[in-house]
């Protein structure tokens, strides 16, 4: 069983033992799973079984990879992989958030420039640029990590037709009577110039005679 295993999917056919060198070695293997194409044979192989799908809130594309992001994707793919090798047809399709403020700041800082100094237009190109750069860049991470899946089309919160389905999403809502205008709270960043989520608020430390 061991053997035939080793034959038909994931190792290379290879003499070397796995004990020194892992950090050359480790390499040759990725690169033997992605030049066989293992994610699309496992494919192939399930493809009629019954479908788990793991639906994968996506990593901000505004840096490399840490060490909560690659927590996180591991042990996704943990359950995606134990998945498969159980009968399952588990396709996984990466995605990558690309809107938010945290990336319009690193682009304007980058630019040197201030928020009104450049047309809304122009900044939202740059930040889809930003954007899309590290995308690719956090997909090589995760390709060195391990990680399989659709790495060829991965989604992007970017792109028209995912921005459409949204849409979509909102206006079935508002035809549902879901949406209302109404008054709200709303915390607001003086220096950013937009609203902030209750997780981002920070209160500073005051010493103070009043008592509660």
């Amino acid at each position: 069983m061991a053997n035939d295993y080793k034959d038909t999917l994931f190792l290379p056919k290879t003499d070397f033992p796995m004990r020194a060198n892992l950090s050359q070695r480790e390499p040759e293997f990725l690169k033997f799973w992605y030049d066989i194409d293992v994610y699309g044979e496992l494919k192939k192989k399930n493809k009629d079984k019954p479908s788990f799908i793991l639906h994968d809130g996506p990593p901000y594309a505004n840096a490399s990879i840490h060490i909560g992001t690659a927590t996180n994707k591991i042990l996704k793919d943990f359950i995606v992989k134990y998945k498969w090798q159980r009968g399952y047809f588990t396709p996984y399709v990466p995605g990558y958030d690309t809107h938010g403020l945290p990336i319009e700041l690193k682009v304007l800082k980058e630019l040197n420039v201030g928020k009104d100094e450049i047309s809304p237009v122009e900044l939202r190109q740059k930040c889809a640029a930003y954007a899309r750069s590290f995308a690719d860049v956090q997909t090589g991470q995760f390709k060195r990590l391990g990680v399989i899946g659709d790495w060829e089309h991965p989604y992007m919160t970017l792109v028209p037709a995912f921005e459409a389905t949204e849409l979509e999403g909102l206006a079935e809502m508002v035809d549902k009577g879901l949406v209302y205008k109404g008054r709200k709270a709303i915390y607001w960043c003086t220096d950013c110039q937009t609203a902030l989520a209750a997780a981002e608020i920070e209160y500073g430390d005051e010493t103070s005679p009043s008592i509660f």
